[in-house]
């Protein structure tokens, strides 16, 4: 809810990870960004080339291995088999984005947002989102479904009831995200009208803990550079498990 603190109109985003995560995957962690005021209708050019780009190089550092043993997909694989999901059925939204270009395809100019968190989940290996925050209600929050919550597939105009279990991102209404970084939710997608976005990173500290936190930098420092507004970073870990940010509408 906004309030408005000294003359500032301001939105308080809270993210929480359950405990219960941490005793699955003791070494998670979570950096990220959050950001009010955006303008995205535009079209940036230079966003779109840093997607190119961040294309090129993932082709480049993926090609003539194998995917699923590459050391920077392993450790996501291997947390999939820790809660329950089978890797090679449900990918990890980085495999499937990185898969994806490998196979010579080209991503998609969506918007700015979209292109630019893709160029830095690319160009980082690294599971990323991007959630609009004006259709998150309550608490954003890392855990585990219960019986009776509901989840709407990208580009379906019909919720699904979830199984409990089920480690998903949710807000206090419905489930964000499915099988934790697999696929999120139709109504908290991005489009050129989202003005408010939270942006997740997901990551090990025992893995890929430095990635993560150039990855949240640099993707400030664009939201910066390209949207002029100034973001809010965050960072998440089993000493760290929850934490409350403003940010100007």
């Amino acid at each position: 809810m906004p309030h408005d603190r000294m003359d500032r109109e301001v939105n308080i985003v809270k993210f929480i990870i359950d405990k219960e995560v941490f005793r699955v995957l003791p070494t998670v962690c979570f950096g990220g960004v959050a950001a009010g005021g955006l303008d995205n209708t535009g079209k940036s050019a230079e966003i779109l080339e840093l997607l190119k780009e961040a294309t090129s190089f993932a082709r480049s550092k993926f090609q003539g291995g194998n995917l699923k043993e590459h050391p920077d997909l392993v450790c996501y694989r291997n947390a999939f088999i820790k809660i329950g999901f089978n890797p090679n059925k449900f990918l990890s939204s980085v495999e499937a984005l990185t898969s994806r270009v490998l196979k010579g395809g080209e991503l998609p100019d969506i918007n700015d947002a979209v292109n630019l968190v893709n160029a830095i989940s690319l160009k980082y290996t690294l599971p990323m989102g991007a959630h609009d925050l004006n259709s998150i209600e309550g608490d954003i929050s890392v855990r585990y479904s219960r019986e009776g919550e509901y989840f709407t597939p990208f580009g379906a105009g019909v919720a699904e009831e979830v199984p409990g279990g089920d480690l998903v991102y949710a807000d206090a209404v419905d489930i964000r995200t499915r099988r934790w970084i697999w696929r999120q939710s139709d109504r908290g997608k991005v489009t050129a009208a989202s003005s408010k976005i939270f942006f997740p990173i997901d990551g090990f500290t025992d893995r890929n803990l430095e990635s993560v936190k150039a990855a949240r930098e640099e993707l400030a420092n664009c939201i910066e550079k390209y949207f002029g507004v100034q973001p809010v970073k965050f960072y998440l870990d089993v000493d760290n498990p929850e934490t409350e940010t403003e940010i100007e509408i």
